[in-house]
């Protein structure tokens, strides 16, 4: 498992599992035997392809998922093993920004309600006057006036929603934020604005982020380190800078070929890694690597023994039989 040191080390997953039974003999396994570290004040990015799992694990790992197996430590503390008061302090702590900014507002509340529930449910503060101070002061972090307090969530655009999702995230002061997919349902034009705005209250407040894309080169933009999931596992994980430059894995590969370049003349000349085959099932998946399907160079060994990550240089892990 990538290691960071023990003092530094927020979060520490072990052979995380999550199923979901499908019927009387089917099981679809979304993530299985994810294992990976985070130090504080660091961002981890998560990417994939739709269906891979990844906001199965996020959501599996800060505990809105009951977990099949495996354990998710939060400050050495068992993540699913807490309750009442304890549950409470890790809510506080961790929140989320989720991806839909249109669904995952209350259309019946305004803003101020949004921004504030959750200040109210901890009793942070003593005066509905001193929330209302801090809901204006969090609208003016995310960019947004303190007349948008008093408005409803229809009233706004994609980019503006977002980002009163973002101020209800901070509004308990937290250390941890899920970040899932926060900017894949806004314009290319507003998501720029919201990774710089994630950037600089990470700067500001020392936050620790769990990043999940599907954006590589958003992610590239916004993580120290990233983890590259296929069909519920973990693949490849190591820097941003040393992923983009030397990607290992044959899957990593191919991602990184889709992106975009915006010279016409490099985009037309360039070779583009086609991947054949579809993506297998997640139910019930065969014995061996995952990506065997269509992988130009599995062998029989890909068939029959399942690859784990191992460190094939300093912070670079990877599961594939090839190295």
């Amino acid at each position: 498992m990538p290691e960071v040191k023990d003092s530094e080390v927020v979060l520490k997953v072990e052979h995380l599992k999550k199923y979901f039974p499908m019927g009387k003999h089917a099981v679809l396994k979304a993530v299985d035997d994810v294992s990976f570290e985070m130090k504080r004040g660091e961002t981890l990015g998560i990417v994939g392809e739709s269906g891979c799992g990844k906001t199965t694990c996020g959501r599996t790992v800060i505990g809105l998922y009951d977990k099949t197996d495996g354990t998710v430590l939060y400050k050495g503390k068992d993540v699913h093993a807490m309750k009442g008061n304890e549950r409470k302090a890790f809510t506080k702590e961790v929140q989320m920004i989720f991806q839909d900014p249109y669904a995952s507002l209350d259309p019946r509340l305004k803003v101020n309600q949004i921004v504030g529930e959750g200040m109210r449910i901890h009793k942070m503060y003593s005066s509905n006057a001193e929330i209302q101070d801090r809901v204006f002061e969090l609208l003016d972090q995310v960019g947004l006036n303190r007349e948008h307090a008093s408005r409803y969530v229809h009233e706004f655009s994609g980019g503006q929603r977002q980002r009163i999702g973002i101020a209800r995230a901070l509004a308990l002061d937290p250390e941890f934020i899920l970040c899932d997919e926060p900017i894949s349902a806004l314009d290319v034009s507003i998501q720029a604005q919201i990774i710089n705005l994630l950037i600089r209250l990470q700067q500001e407040r020392g936050l620790t982020y769990l990043f999940i894309a599907h954006d590589l080169s958003m992610v590239k933009h916004i993580s120290d380190r990233v983890g590259v999931m296929y069909l519920g596992t973990m693949v490849e994980m190591t820097t941003s800078e040393e992923l983009y430059t030397n990607p290992a894995h044959p899957y990593t590969k191919a991602l990184l070929s889709a992106i975009p370049i915006p010279d016409p003349k490099v985009e037309h000349e360039r070779q583009r890694i086609m991947l054949s085959g579809d993506v297998p099932s997640p139910i019930n998946p065969a014995p061996g690597c995952r990506f065997k399907g269509r992988c130009p160079y599995a062998s029989a060994k890909c068939s029959q023994e399942t690859p784990v990550l191992h460190e094939i240089a300093p912070k670079h892990y990877v599961a594939c039989h090839l190295y």
